[in-house]
């Protein structure tokens, strides 16, 4: 069972990184075969499809990496300046699995999965010109709310600055043209709402099982390792990210999502648009918690009104229409009191490119 998770895995991200899909691939092998790989995966025999063993498995490796601890691998790993020869890889990484097994245990139980890409700021953006704009009509107001931006599954909390964000739209540049995180939207079409009016962001905060401090080179790192190395867009991307959190940083709550939303969204704010935010996270919830904070929404959403209104904006995959592609990742928003529910439209699991078509959500 464990193996077949790993090559799943493997043959999940082939197109999007053949170092990453090579590696897994061998080590489903190394366990069938009861090699290092086995030992490293003692305690995770029994994990589910939803815990992606494997991918903590490569970022586990990847770390030993980053910290260069591993100069034959680091040779392969673009990241640290090498080049991958995928004939290669295995030979080289089967030995940092077995001198390092214990250590790569440790992070593999320890760690969940946490991107945090940034990448996913571009839609966010989108989205929240998209809800400013249709709460401020709904609400009879000349120009769009200022914005209180609550996001859950937060990790790092990188999500957190759309508003300190360059966004590269073919030869326009909208939000923060200074900012050090420049980001290329890949956008076909654009979303609702006036691009080139400054968001204004009154209040944000997030909440996460397990945050990530990225102020310290262990929250940076633990970050850096789930990028698959050979996507050097992304690594830069992210260390761009990571730059400008040092200098806004935002504070990410250890707590469940029910129990921080119920708490931010107690009382509603007037004359403040309050947007709860969430990408690529629901699927690492319990079905408890999930109904736990629709509960928590439902409630808010009653004490909603015109002049303080509610929204909620997320990126989430959801069955799409091509069996070619059983998931798509649609940017989704609902709006109370207005009563709006819309798909906005959908892109790529980072969140780049991106296709702006509205639509009901249904």
């Amino acid at each position: 069972m464990l193996a077949e998770l790993f090559r799943q895995s493997a043959r999940d991200c082939a197109g999007a990184s053949p170092l990453t899909s090579t590696l897994l691939a061998a080590a489903s092998a190394d366990l069938d075969s009861g090699g290092p790989t086995r030992r490293v995966m003692a305690n995770a025999e029994r994990a589910r499809a939803g815990d992606v063993p494997a991918l903590r498995f490569a970022a586990a490796v990847h770390r030993v990496v980053l910290e260069g601890r591993a100069p034959a691998l680091a040779a392969h790993y673009p990241t640290v300046g090498g080049s991958p020869e995928l004939g290669a890889l295995w030979a080289d990484a089967r030995g940092v699995v077995e001198e390092h097994a214990d250590e790569l245990r440790a992070l593999v139980d320890t760690t969940t999965v946490q991107t945090n890409e940034p990448g996913r700021s571009g839609p966010l953006f989108g989205g929240l010109h998209t809800a400013t704009a249709l709460a401020a009509a709904a609400a009879g107001r000349r120009t769009p709310f200022p914005v209180r931006l609550l996001e859950v599954g937060a990790s790092g909390g990188l999500n957190l600055r759309p508003h300190r964000i360059a966004y590269l739209h073919g030869d326009r540049v909208f939000g923060d043209p200074g900012s050090p995180l420049r980001l290329d939207t890949g956008w076909s079409g654009e979303p609702d709402g006036d691009l080139d009016r400054p968001l204004r962001l009154v209040g944000r905060g997030g909440c996460d099982p397990n945050p990530v401090d990225v102020s310290t080179v262990d929250g940076r790192q633990h970050l850096l390792s789930f990028v698959w190395p050979d996507q050097r867009e992304r690594w830069t991307r992210l260390g761009a990210a990571l730059d400008l959190a040092a200098v806004d940083p935002v504070p990410v709550r250890r707590a469940p999502a029910s129990e921080w939303l119920g708490e931010q969204l107690a009382r509603p704010e007037r004359d403040v648009l309050t947007v709860v935010w969430h990408s690529v996270v629901w699927q690492y919830a319990s079905a408890a918690e999930r109904a736990a904070g629709r509960a928590v929404l439902a409630s808010a959403a009653e004490r909603a009104t015109a002049a303080a209104p509610l929204a909620l904006l997320v990126f989430e995959p959801r069955r799409g229409h091509d069996p070619a592609l059983p998931h798509e990742f649609q940017l989704l928003l609902k709006l109370w009191p207005a009563g709006r529910s819309l798909r906005l439209g959908a892109g790529g699991p980072h969140g780049t490119p991106f296709t702006w078509e509205s639509a009901p959500w249904v």
